[in-house]
């Protein structure tokens, strides 16, 4: 007596991929293949300034494009420290810039907070004003922040320098739409502890915005480092040259003779690392740190 074996269960065959699928792939790398040809159009330039700070004054007028020298040379770097204040423009701007970050989260955070949180008569005057002025562009009010500087006798010192920078719209802006998103329970619940204003503001709110204090440090510290107008107004004295102005001077000629296209792209190449460096570091830490801030 034979035995019937059951028939083997019929597999089914892979489907073929989806026409949608397709298109979805298809853009997917469009998109990538557009993002490649833009980062390597923007950053093309850096590449060849750092290049050409690494050639001799034939081979950069020679091959301005070229980004692998011929001959390499720190002949431009030895002329920069040896032939230029560079070591005192940079000192000059990282004090500047040091205090002026500083401030502006300090401030920034302070203004921020009692825009937010604190109601007071003319709080929305004050907060269109505020936005009015992020309207209007810096260099008209150049002129006023000379005359200003200088009838308190600020001019042509670390105070002039300093002080009319330790606090911007933007960054004032920033900190009240970030402190506005935390719960104010949490605020309720400091104050029921016995905590004042400025200490509520100070121990509880302003450690949950780190954040937005971050993205202030990062703004501040790039803003002030390659500030220009500003120290072109409100000094004068080589003693308190920064590096914006001094790299500004090497590169209109003031200070060389000739094109002198690796001195001045070497100085270049040099100004963008500590912005590059503070980036990479605090860039980091900006992340939603509000979560969880709620006692149940």
């Amino acid at each position: 007596m034979s035995t019937a074996t059951a028939p083997a269960p019929e597999t089914e065959a892979p489907k073929p991929p989806s026409n949608r699928r397709r298109k979805v792939t298809r853009g997917a790398w469009i998109s990538y293949g557009v993002l490649i040809a833009l980062a390597l159009i923007y950053i093309f330039p850096f590449l060849v300034q750092v290049a050409t700070s690494f050639k001799s004054e034939p081979e950069a007028a020679e091959n301005p494009l070229g980004l692998v020298p011929q001959h390499w040379t720190f002949a431009a770097y030895d002329q920069l420290f040896a032939n230029s204040d560079f070591p005192i423009w940079g000192m000059n701007s990282f004090i500047v810039t040091v205090f002026v970050t500083l401030g502006r989260v300090f401030f920034n955070s302070l203004a921020g907070y009692a825009l937010a949180r604190i109601n007071f008569r003319g709080r929305a005057l004050v907060f269109a004003l505020l936005v009015a002025v992020m309207a209007v562009p810096g260099v008209v009010l150049l002129i006023p922040k000379f005359l200003v500087i200088n009838q308190l006798g600020m001019y042509d010192s670390y105070t002039g320098m300093i002080l009319p920078l330790l606090a911007d719209a933007a960054g004032v802006f920033i900190m009240k739409n970030f402190f506005e998103s935390i719960p104010a329970s949490v605020e309720e619940q400091a104050r029921i502890d016995g905590a004042g204003t400025f200490r509520t503001f100070w121990s509880v709110v302003l450690p949950m915005a780190r954040p937005a204090v971050m993205t202030i440090v990062i703004l501040s510290f790039q803003g002030s480092w390659n500030e220009l107008n500003h120290f072109i107004i409100s000094t004068q004295d080589p003693a308190l040259t920064t590096l914006t102005k001094g790299v500004a001077q090497l590169a209109s000629g003031q200070l060389s003779q000739g094109t002198q296209y690796p001195l001045k792209l070497a100085a270049a190449a040099l100004m963008t690392i500590p912005v590059a460096i503070v980036f990479f570091i605090f860039q980091k830490r900006i992340m939603n740190a509000s979560a969880g801030a709620v006692k149940e």
